[in-house]
């Protein structure tokens, strides 16, 4: 198996990245970091290493000076269960999970994990079930159906579920195959555009502006990583889409956030103008529904010549599933990893990675293929496209090797996850949350700005230096 360093290597090389640039880095802990036959502290390690190492290359091409970078397997772990060390007001974080939420087995004894948290997904399985919002009753309808029947009728029934599969049955579906030989991340130019100059500023970032028009984690994550290097980056929510308030705090760290209703005429006006002076453009809407409203990546590109355009989806931006509804939980049971993961426990059934990692980790390459094509913008012009998914994360990490007595690591303890803490204020509370765990030498990460509430800003950007 590589070693952390060789992997951050040759995901620095997909990036297009200077290779002397890694003489700048350093990678410090040792794998298993927590109780997994994955890969998942080097996952977290490289991840968070390539992002930063793409802020202090910005920071070199701003201001002509080079500066090292270290980050702990440790802390990048931790950093990548956020949510469950977020404290407010010393209280930790509510149950993670709708009631209904999690695993069920079918009448052909399969499994099937439901992802019930959003209030009109839950209403949806318990129409296409014709049950009522209540484990056994959902257990019961479920034993009525084939696994994989009922996930084609869920998904067509607007629900978000997905069969487990073994990583051989994923590995055979058309999805598969269809994402097979593509890379890990997708950089492509769009269109033409001259190159933007930098603005001034004292950090990486700083005077970049970005749009952030996602939820849940993995997009969330990546503006929470843009923000930490200085940017300026403004979530835009709808009042009609629901949220998961505690993630909207551990990710809103750094955040402006705004509201602007997209189904209106005077909703897309604002985020029109906004996307006028925008350097990033973040979204995780499904590929239809965001040119519906005017915003695919050739719309935006003429919106704002010389844009970095990023695009998130689930299952992979190729193949018959490249619309589907998808979240890390529901990745993780689809392409094998919590079915190997109960029979490398000796379990029956699923047994979930110990922290949603395909999330994660896809936020910090969603800030990783960014920044990247930023600086391919700076010295070559052109409008960027970014593409990243939560099932090609997933290929990466499996394709990282295993170790088979990963599961005799112990979880992290308090005390442990203590020296990665900091008190902040916010708009919610006193918070004890996890400092970015990419240590910069000349430009330290930080958050200048506390999380606030949904649509707590004005849809204006803040003045340049």
């Amino acid at each position: 198996m590589k070693i952390p360093q060789d992997i951050l290597t040759d995901l620095w090389a997909l990036g297009g990245g200077d290779p002397f640039a890694l003489d700048t880095v350093t990678l410090t802990g040792s794998e298993p970091i927590l109780p997994s036959t994955f890969r998942v502290g080097a996952a977290s390690q490289v991840t968070i290493a390539a992002a930063g190492l793409a802020a202090a290359e910005i920071w070199k091409a701003r201001s002509g000076q080079s500066q090292g970078l270290s980050v702990d397997m440790t802390h990048a772990a931790v950093e990548c269960r956020s949510e469950r060390y977020l404290r407010v007001d010393d209280k930790p974080p509510p149950p993670a999970w709708d009631a209904i939420a999690g695993v069920y087995k079918t009448g052909d004894g399969c499994f099937v994990r439901l992802h019930t948290n959003f209030p009109h997904h839950r209403d949806n399985v318990c129409k296409v079930l014709a049950c009522k919002p209540d484990r056994d009753d959902v257990q019961r309808a479920l034993m009525q159906w084939r696994g994989e029947d009922f996930e084609t009728a869920a998904y067509a029934g607007g629900c978000v579920v997905s069969l487990m599969r073994s990583h051989d049955e994923w590995m055979a579906t058309d999805q598969a195959k269809a994402l097979e030989h593509l890379p890990l991340i997708q950089i492509e130019k769009i269109g033409e555009a001259v190159p933007r100059p930098w603005p001034a500023g004292n950090r990486p970032l700083a005077g970049l502006r970005v749009l952030d028009l996602s939820r849940v984690i993995a997009g969330p994550v990546a503006g929470r990583t843009w923000a930490a290097h200085g940017a300026d980056v403004m979530l835009i929510s709808s009042p009609h889409l629901p949220s998961i308030p505690w993630l909207v705090i551990d990710t809103g760290r750094g955040k402006l956030s705004a509201s602007a209703d997209l189904k209106t005429e005077q909703g897309r006006e604002v985020l029109r103008g906004l996307l006028a002076s925008a350097d990033i453009f973040s979204q995780g809407y499904r590929p239809q529904s965001i040119a519906r409203l005017g915003f695919s990546p050739e719309d935006v590109a003429r919106i704002s010549p010389g844009l970095v355009y990023v695009s998130l989806c689930a299952y992979g931006h190729a193949g018959p599933w490249a619309s589907r509804r998808g979240f890390d939980s529901l990745v993780q049971a689809s392409t094998g990893f919590n079915e190997a993961e109960g029979r490398a426990a000796g379990i029956e059934g699923p047994k979930e990675l110990p922290m949603q990692i395909l999330d994660h980790a896809t936020g910090y390459l969603m800030a990783f293929g960014a920044m990247m094509a930023r600086l391919r913008q700076a010295r070559e012009g052109g409008s960027w496209h970014v593409k990243v998914s939560l099932a090609q994360t997933g290929r990466w990490l499996w394709n990282l090797g295993r170790y088979e007595a990963g599961f005799g690591a112990a979880d992290l303890t308090k005390d442990q996850v203590l020296p990665f803490m900091e008190p902040t204020a916010s708009g919610f509370g006193a918070l004890q949350s996890v400092r970015h765990a990419a240590v910069m030498s000349a430009t330290p990460a930080f958050w200048s700005r506390p999380a606030l509430p949904l649509g707590a800003s004005h849809a204006d950007w803040p003045s340049r230096l």
